[in-house]
């Protein structure tokens, strides 16, 4: 529902939820839904407007400018020329704003590492769909693209900026719902190990961990499994490839010998 009420009111949809559970997925699915094509700006800590909107071509600059002087060009001529559209390197937000009359998924991925500084650039950009280069004046978007902001909720997103957007939690999903996943993603996995793995995996989050495990780790342990033609959940293969499942070698340290015992047992006896 909230992708369709973002896509009718034309509004940003702003998706938070742990890492792993499909936030990127739905930027995904929705662009090959729409017959579009996905514009990634990956945010960072101190990501500024020349990695995310444009910045010029300073090598080309300069040896176009060198070139220039054993011409007839005029210093005028000269700097206009220099700060032309074949100068300009165009990061993620300036192809998505001129990207034409083309369809356009912009994925605005992990915004919440992100600084405060960035976060307003971004939403004054959202609010017009335009920006303005002072050499050669302001790009606004003749299509409106479809904007998707993904947040792991590492810091809280300013209220202006949620104010703009459709708001989406995505929880972990339901056992059955997980199981679904599995069997289409990773169909070669037999049926009762493909059970077992969502069953250990569910107990998994019900556990004291640092960091627990998303969609994405349970399909990696799937495939993992896969590969090395499991039909069966053993405490040794558990361990082996754990590191599938687990990031922190404090998590590692806390389902060594009875836990891990337990949690395979629960997978196999439901």
């Amino acid at each position: 529902m909230a992708v369709f009420l973002s896509l009718k009111l034309g509004k940003p949809l702003l998706l938070e939820g742990e890492a792993g559970v499909g936030k990127t997925e739905i930027a995904k699915v929705l662009t090959s839904a729409l017959g579009a094509e996905m514009i990634r700006l990956q945010c960072y800590e101190g990501i500024d407007v020349s990695s995310a909107v444009y910045e010029w071509n300073y090598l080309r600059q300069i040896l176009f400018l060198r070139s220039a002087d054993a011409g007839s060009t005029t210093e005028g001529d000269r700097i206009r020329q220099v700060f032309g559209p074949e100068f300009l390197l165009k990061r993620p937000l300036l192809r998505a704003l001129d990207g034409g009359d083309r369809p356009i998924v912009l994925l605005i991925d992990e915004i919440d590492r992100a600084d405060d500084e960035f976060e307003a650039f971004l939403l004054e950009l959202l609010s017009d769909f335009q920006v303005t280069i002072p050499e050669l004046g302001t790009v606004r978007a003749e299509k409106v693209p479809v904007v998707i902001i993904t947040s792991n909720r590492t810091r809280e997103i300013h209220d202006a900026l949620k104010r703009r957007c459709v708001y989406h939690w995505i929880d972990y999903p339901s056992l059955e719902k997980e199981l679904r996943i599995v069997r289409s993603r990773v169909p070669e996995l037999p049926d009762d190990l493909a059970n077992q793995v969502c069953e250990f995996v569910r107990a998994l989050r019900e556990q004291d961990l640092y960091k627990l495990p998303g969609v994405a780790e349970t399909l990696d342990w799937a495939r993992a499994l896969s590969t090395l033609g499991q039909r069966d959940l053993s405490e040794r293969v558990v361990v082996e490839t754990l590191g599938c499942l687990l990031k922190y070698q404090e998590d590692f340290k806390t389902l060594e010998g009875d836990p891990i015992r337990r949690l395979i047992g629960a997978a196999k006896a439901s």
